[in-house]
């Protein structure tokens, strides 16, 4: 764990129900490595943070990410982000994984997403789409539409049982992010814009390569 730093007192806390459901869904990660729970401020939606939650090995964790114990589970995030998540908590709801932070971003709201639909670019994700992602989450009653590409930066739009399901939606997102970019190498960045919260402002995950 290059760069790994351990934290002397916890930054967030994780409610017993919420530990649970993250753990079972950790143990289905694939191999023998243990994964995980990485946490990372990725912008904003009015007066309220946007995070990306996604399991990664503990072995990967990168430079200048902090790494603190909830009992079985180890949970990452940039050591940037302290102020931002410092006594905020995840708790499990009726509508799924929900953080609760008494921290507030102090920058302006993000705008719509830039870009369209035309060019070779988006046709090729939109073939990606239709015929390597939805049928491989067609299963679990979801799906994905390809809102704009702006560049190499693909903005998503999850769809059916991918929409508001806490963080198997983050999980279900990364195996979608990962058939785009090994189909596509050159894309930079793919960016959810799924309103989770079933309310008319979507909020934004973003996913670097």
């Amino acid at each position: 764990m290059l760069g790994s730093l351990m934290t002397d007192t916890p930054v967030l806390t994780i409610t017993e129900d919420a530990l649970s459901m993250i753990i079972s869904l950790r143990d289905q990660e694939p191999g023998d490595d243990e994964y995980g729970l990485s946490i990372e401020v990725t912008g904003m939606r009015g007066m309220e943070f946007n995070y990306e939650l996604a399991f990664v090995p503990v072995a990967d964790l990168k430079q200048g990410w902090v790494l603190e114990r909830h009992g079985d589970l180890a949970v990452m995030f940039p050591e940037s982000d302290i102020p931002k998540l410092q006594g905020a908590s995840l708790t499990l709801t009726d509508q799924g994984l929900a953080m609760n932070n008494p921290n507030t971003p102090s920058s302006p709201e993000m705008g719509p997403p830039p870009g369209d639909l035309e060019g070779p670019l988006a046709e090729r994700v939109q073939t990606v789409i239709d015929t390597r992602v939805n049928p491989a989450i067609a299963a679990h009653g979801g799906g994905a539409e390809l809102v704009s590409v702006d560049g190499t930066v693909v903005y998503l739009r999850l769809q059916g049982g991918c929409v508001g399901c806490g963080l198997a939606t983050v999980t279900l997102k990364q195996g979608i992010e990962r058939i785009l970019v090994e189909a596509i190498p050159e894309i930079t960045e793919v960016v959810d814009v799924t309103d989770h919260t079933a309310g008319t402002d979507p909020y934004y995950q973003s996913s670097k390569k």
